[in-house]
């Protein structure tokens, strides 16, 4: 036997796996420590399955564009702990899985997965379970998007909120430096006000049903006579829309005017027409379980 005990506890701290699999592995590689990583990766990287159950709810929002600005890509990854998200691997792998996204268009995360890695000759499933080996937390793709044509992404505080937009254009204006600064504009807007729809017709029927049945009862508990009270929720349900439509919400730049409104003076300025077609933003770990660690006691078992 070419290893000792020591070894095989070495190689469990490092790998997150079982003693006998970190026995097995030593053994079939005649005690070298990295062919024994390797036959562990090979074997299906038990240290990955061991790590699934635990809770990833931070991470990283990435957003990006392709080098010729045609395609854009916003992507959500998460691990266990806010510092891994700042660790230069796992920053690599999230690139990697944007770029891959670009390059392939993968219909839904699964999909991903099974893609070839950009850059390598490995699976993006492969590059997970090696990244969660080497890192040592869970890590999970939770979600992307993609869009293509005149684009333009926003990483907002390090990656906790990722915006990409779509624009309805020329070639010709979307080159234009006077676009780039307004596209950029806009992606900052949609990450500090967090818009829910693009415009009015973005907003389903029920959703503004609803909202007219609130105001509607607001208004009958103010004791508002029953004949002004249409006018008033017409005047609220505007309201409403500006604060939940990208298109109706004051420019934070300049209270003057709308999103729309900026809009149309840039378009006016560059001559030519813009429209905001579509836009993604994602804030890392929206609607996940924040893990709750027991400070004490993980001091406790460190002492120990």
């Amino acid at each position: 036997m070419n290893f000792t005990a020591k070894d095989v506890a070495a190689l469990r701290e490092k790998t997150g796996c079982g003693m006998m699999d970190c026995k097995k592995a030593l053994t079939a590689s005649e005690g070298d420590m990295e062919k024994a990583i390797d036959f562990l990766r090979e074997k299906g990287l038990a240290a990955s399955v061991k790590k699934a159950g635990r809770i990833a709810a931070e991470g990283v929002a990435f957003a990006t564009v392709s080098e010729d600005g045609k395609v854009g890509v916003v992507i959500e990854v998460n691990a266990e702990t806010d510092f891994v998200a700042k660790n230069a691997d796992f920053q690599a792998f999230v690139k990697t899985c944007a770029d891959t996204v670009i390059e392939q268009n993968p219909a839904d995360v699964e999909a991903l997965l099974a893609c070839k890695a950009a850059g390598t000759e490995e699976t993006v499933d492969a590059l997970l379970k090696e990244k969660i080996l080497t890192i040592g937390e869970n890590i999970k793709i939770r979600r992307f998007a993609r869009y293509e044509g005149a684009v333009t992404s926003y990483v907002h505080a390090g990656g906790r909120i990722g915006v990409i937009v779509k624009f309805d254009t020329t070639d010709d204006i979307a080159a234009t430096e006077g676009f780039k600064a307004y596209a950029h504009n806009v992606a900052m807007q949609i990450a500090a006000m967090n818009a829910e729809y693009l415009d009015e017709a973005s907003v389903p029927a029920e959703r503004v049903e609803k909202e007219k049945e609130i105001l509607t009862q607001q208004i009958v508990d103010e004791g508002k006579p029953a004949n002004i009270a249409e006018k008033i929720v017409a005047g609220r349900l505007n309201k409403f829309f500006k604060e939940i439509c990208l298109v109706d919400q004051v420019y934070v730049q300049d209270s003057s005017m709308t999103v729309k409104q900026y809009t149309e003076s840039v378009a006016k300025e560059l001559g030519g027409d813009i429209k905001i077609a579509a836009y993604t933003r994602f804030e890392k770990g929206e609607g996940l379980e924040k893990r709750q660690d027991d400070f004490a006691a993980e001091v406790a078992g460190m002492v120990k």
